[in-house]
């Protein structure tokens, strides 16, 4: 359109950085792959460890993906998209992280190609979007029903979750652990099976070595007993759980009492002793031996509480106590006056403990705790961080299975019935659209070649190997990545929940199709203190090395 001369219009401000169409694209692709590759090497069995190191010198060592994208301070927000991924994985099902963001790095590298070859990026878009719905399917249809009351599945479902971990040398221990804790705090509703992972509690203690952990029917508490004449240990324990503090109640609104004589002044004081003593008398008229009160207890009702051979236990966590009152089965009384028998939890013992220098209370022996807690010990506290992350990947991929009560083989086997499916659905899909379904079907394949590279194996063989023998012998074929060939998953107990690869298909191809979306990025200039330009050097970006 012709124009007159003159000045120019200036839309954004001066030190707008902005990149558009391809050049968008390409960035954002390239950011979301190098943050796929950093976590590959940490897939499957034999993937290695990162040693995290934050701006205090504190490390963490860990191969967990949503542990690593957590600690990792990222500043492109195509790369904060991936991390999304992960943390969305993590919270819908719990373990399968670093599987979510490397086949979302795949497809978007597979989706590069196509971008090369002048395919719109609708088009690539509409053809994932049709693949990931399709891969669902299959998925639903390649499901293997089990029973969730049938322990061995679980055990085999939780060992396969910490195999590849630090503690994997633990890996029977720790599955029974996990096993045990679901399938107490689990509830039936309606036939299905409900798990509240709020009422597992996990406590870490440095000291002994990680075959000592424990599981404890009932809470343990990072507490000790008020009083030092009060009983260490009370055996049928009858519970009380206060949530108001065991002390004079202060006026509502600012209030001067004045005193003008010693008697007002003795007459004062013996009535709080009065109301303190009250309260304590109608604690132990209730039965209760045991209390846990949840703000603070006064000096003197420390003294009648220990005069009465009650233990009190005070500024308690809100958590805490409501995992007592699962455990115990004790009510919850917001004022002492209401406290009756009836809202009293039981017990088999309360008792106060010395662990790795430091006082615990252990409630235990309940009837039928509906909260466990998990006692965690080891030589270190990187040894402790890493046991309770494989912990707690094992506890939430068997409230997958108890929940939904379906499994699939692992290994690879999967994302290779599903790359051998999706080819055939892209010739019933047709046009231009069917190269993105191909493309995304030959970006599962991500997953077995990783599992062999990881291994040390030759990745192109081992792939021929296992999609050939996979066709043949059925879809529990996998990679044995110990043996170094294909091998039935399924007869090696080597399983994982329906919920976890269905949960990683979705989101990293939502990631992918939102990455793909964008064709403009504009960062505006920030203020003086902020520093100008691009967020975390977007702008340096495209002499990024890939590492590949």
């Amino acid at each position: 359109m012709a124009q007159l001369s003159g000045q120019p219009v200036v839309i954004l401000p001066e030190g707008t950085q902005r990149y558009v169409g391809r050049d968008a694209q390409r960035l954002n692709i390239l950011a979301a792959r190098i943050i796929a590759e950093t976590v590959r090497t940490t897939l499957g069995p034999k993937g290695m460890d990162k040693m995290l190191v934050d701006s205090l010198g504190d490390i963490v060592v860990t191969n967990d993906g949503a542990t690593i994208l957590d600690k990792i301070d990222l500043q492109h927000p195509a790369a904060k998209m991936m991390v999304e991924v992960a943390k969305t994985q993590d919270k819908e099902a719990g373990d399968g992280t670093t599987t979510a963001v490397v086949i979302a790095g795949e497809l978007l590298r597979k989706a590069e190609e196509l971008l090369d070859q002048n395919i719109h990026p609708s088009i690539i878009i509409k053809g994932y979007a049709l693949a990931a719905e399709k891969a669902q399917e299959i998925l639903e249809e390649i499901a293997i029903k089990v029973d969730p009351d049938d322990e061995e599945t679980l055990l085999k479902i939780a060992a396969t979750s910490i195999t590849g971990k630090n503690a994997e040398s633990h890996k029977t221990l720790l599955a029974k652990l996990a096993v045990e804790a679901v399938k107490q705090v689990a509830e039936k509703k309606d036939g299905k099976y409900l798990v509240d992972l709020d009422n597992i509690k996990f406590e870490k203690k440095v000291g002994e070595g990680v075959e000592e952990s424990e599981l404890v029917r009932g809470v343990v508490i990072d507490k000790e007993v008020v009083h030092p004449r009060m009983p260490k240990r009370i055996e049928n324990a009858k519970i009380a759980l206060i949530n108001e503090a065991l002390e004079v109640k202060k006026t509502e609104t600012d209030a001067k009492i004045n005193i003008t004589s010693p008697d007002q002044l003795m007459s004062f004081l013996e009535q709080e002793e009065k109301m303190l003593k009250d309260m304590v008398d109608h604690i132990a008229q209730t039965g209760a031996n045991v209390v846990f009160v949840q703000k603070g207890i006064d000096d003197l009702a420390q003294h009648y509480l220990a005069k009465y051979g009650i233990m009190a236990v005070r500024r308690v966590k809100k958590s805490d106590m409501e995992k007592l009152a699962k455990a115990t089965g004790a009510k919850i009384v917001t004022n002492v006056k209401d406290l009756t028998p009836e809202d009293l939890g039981y017990a088999e013992v309360v008792e106060e403990r010395k662990l790795a220098g430091e006082n615990m209370i252990f409630v235990e022996g309940c009837k039928n705790p509906k909260a466990v807690t998990i006692l965690i010990r080891g030589g270190t506290e990187h040894v402790i961080d890493e046991v309770e992350r494989a912990l707690e990947d094992a506890v939430k991929v068997v409230k997958d299975v108890m929940e939904d009560g379906a499994i699939l083989p692992a290994g690879g086997a999967p994302e290779i019935e599903l790359a051998i499916k999706l080819d055939e659905y892209a010739k019933q899909v047709g046009g231009k659209e069917a190269l993105a379904v191909e493309a995304f079907a030959e970006a599962l394949k991500i997953i077995p070649k990783t599992l062999a590279e990881n291994a040390g194996l030759d990745t192109v063989e081992m792939l021929v190997k296992v999609i050939s023998e996979h066709k043949n012998r059925g879809l529990g074929i996998g990679i044995d990545v110990f043996e170094g060939k294909p091998a039935d998953m399924l007869e090696k107990g080597i399983i994982e929940p329906l919920r976890v690869k269905k949960q990683a298909i979705k989101s990293a191809s939502e990631a992918a199709i939102m990455i793909l979306r964008i064709d403009d990025v504009i960062a505006a200039k920030a203020t003086k203190s902020e520093g100008g330009g691009m967020p975390g050097g977007m702008g340096g970006m495209g002499g990024m090395d890939m590492g590949m």
